[in-house]
């Protein structure tokens, strides 16, 4: 249903009983056609996955059946399909490795994304919408799409050439083009798919639950440890360098790979997520999410619900033995409290703040070995590899690597490649784009990066009403962020390959759902008044 766009909707004028019924019977043939479409689907995706669990594996049967069910709904209802794709994401890890680990289930969540994607190009051109959002964002991309090209057929094809079936580059940079553009259109998406103040609301508070539940998780998980429900990576017989290394083997109640040698002081949780450091990744993330709900939302128990959700980040931090997180999630706190000026508004920063700050008091008296040893991880750490000697490091080692303008191949650093071949692993991601694409395609991509970065501070300035400002802030922070980040590469794998997009089309959205709020006050006040109003055109709305 559209949302109303005038006040003079609440004024239409009473159905006749004829209308009435029409409209019922139109909505009992809508019923019909969903109930039909439905049991058409699952029967047909049933039928399939039987026939390939009898014939290959029950659990691949099991994959192919949810799989198959989803592409078809998918297409069918692409707005829920968007949004099962959000849920799906911080609990992809503990999905795929329910279902046996396969590699290609790590791209069981595009059976959503795609779909989506498909339908909001169809609605765009049907109703003549840009694609590309914003604007700004068009010159780099096809930069880069150019670039992308000559590096595909100029040197990841030579080498495919060359490889004589032992590789395949070509493949491989068709996969690394995926992932380092994949994503993009989620701003496309969720720009057109948030159609009023209640969509956004919607879907902010969707993702503080969706925190809530992966950290509760997390929790059951380091609580299933300590107390010996899972036995530890000491316990599984583990000796020498692989008591300090994550494994699959040691793998708990959720999530994938996973480190735990208490008598070595040795604790790496994977949450949710296939591996560890995804985990660390998706609790930075969260921090951003979660700060916009507990601030910025304007119901009292979903600002009760955001705060839970960031104390829950907050812990898993502490308890998780993510250095980077536990070194970033007080910062981006403490930062956006600063910039959105939260830290002022004392009515609502200090309940909050002292909620946080007994948290980590209770963590700290509760448990001081468990902070201690992160602290020392965390120094320990630093002292053996500075990040910014490290990052000069990557830098020069890639630039050494150089063979000309165009890099040594599409994929050729991307760990999610490496199932066509070997793959260089290169931690930092600035430096992985120069060894990938050469210094013009880490120039173009930083060009990009600048573009959205611009774009939506520009947005969240528009924007006048206070509690849409905070959230854009909180958006416009996290895209900023990840942009000029220099350690690890979060872009390259989920969460924050999909977050980054998915604030970036929040913020721009928001500017246009605060005007279109302003616009529909000003015509109530124009009307009231007697006045006639030039009424600006509506957004065109899908589905």
């Amino acid at each position: 249903g559209k949302g109303a766009e005038a006040p003079e909707a609440s004024e239409a004028p009473q159905l006749s009983r004829k209308e009435e019924k029409r409209l019922k019977r139109e909505a009992a043939k809508v019923r019909a056609e969903l109930i039909q479409f439905t049991v058409s689907a699952i029967a047909f995706s049933g039928f399939l996955g039987l026939l390939m669990g009898l014939l290959v594996e029950p659990r691949l049967g099991i994959a192919a059946t949810a799989a198959l069910m989803c592409l078809t709904l998918s297409f069918k209802y692409q707005r829920q399909a968007f949004y099962a794709f959000i849920i799906y994401i911080p609990f992809s890890g503990t999905i795929v490795y329910a279902l046996g680990g396969n590699s290609l289930l790590q791209l069981a969540k595009d059976a959503f994304y795609i779909p989506a994607l498909i339908g909001v190009i169809q609605f765009c051109r049907a109703k003549r919408l840009p694609i590309l959002i914003p604007k700004a964002i068009t010159a780099p991309m096809s930069i880069i799409a150019a670039i992308l090209l000559m590096t595909l057929l100029l040197v990841n094809l030579p080498q495919h050439i060359q490889a004589g079936g032992a590789e395949r580059p070509l493949f491989m940079g068709i996969l690394g083009i995926k992932v380092l553009l994949g994503y993009v259109p989620v701003i496309t998406c969720i720009y057109y798919l948030i159609r009023s103040k209640e969509d956004l609301y919607f879907l902010l508070r969707v993702q503080a639950v969706l925190v809530l539940v992966a950290c509760s998780l997390g929790l059951i998980q380091y609580l299933m440890l300590t107390t010996g429900v899972c036995p530890s990576t000491e316990d599984r017989g583990a000796v020498g360098e692989f008591l300090f290394k994550a494994s699959l083997e040691s793998r708990c109640f959720v999530g994938g790979s996973l480190l735990y040698s208490p008598s070595h002081g040795q604790i790496r949780l994977p949450g949710t997520f296939v591996a560890p450091w995804q985990w660390g990744w998706f609790l930075i993330s969260s921090a951003f999410f979660s700060f916009g709900t507990t601030f910025n939302d304007r119901s009292p128990l979903w600002r009760l619900v955001g705060m839970v959700s960031l104390a829950s980040v907050f812990v898993l931090s502490v308890i998780s033995g993510q250095r980077i997180a536990l070194f970033l999630v007080p910062l981006v706190v403490g930062g956006l409290c600063i910039l959105t000026g939260q830290i002022t508004n004392l009515k609502r920063f200090l309940p909050i703040g002292v909620v946080l700050a007994l948290v980590l008091v209770f963590v700290s008296v509760r448990s001081p070995e468990v902070l201690q040893e992160r602290v020392a991880s965390f120094q320990a750490r630093w002292d053996a590899s500075p990040p910014h000697r490290f990052i000069l490091q990557q830098f020069e080692e890639s630039q050494e690597a150089q063979e000309g303008l165009l890099g040594r191949g599409i994929g050729r650093a991307t760990n999610s490649t490496r199932i066509f071949g070997r793959v260089r692993l290169i931690e930092t991601y600035h430096p992985k784009l120069l060894y990938e694409l050469g210094p013009l395609g880490l120039l173009s991509m930083m060009a990009l990066y600048v573009t959205v970065s611009i774009q939506t501070f520009k947005a969240y300035r528009k924007t006048k009403d206070k509690n849409l400002r905070g959230y854009a802030a909180s958006m416009w922070m996290f895209v900023l962020f990840i942009s000029f980040f220099p350690y690890y590469y979060p872009l390259d794998v989920d969460p924050v390959a999909v977050y980054y997009w998915l604030a970036a089309g929040i913020c721009l959205k928001i500017p246009r759902l605060d005007q279109r709020d302003r616009d529909a006050a000003r015509e109530a006040a124009a009307l009231q008044a007697g006045k006639k109003i030039k009424k600006r055109r509506k957004d065109a709305e899908f589905m």
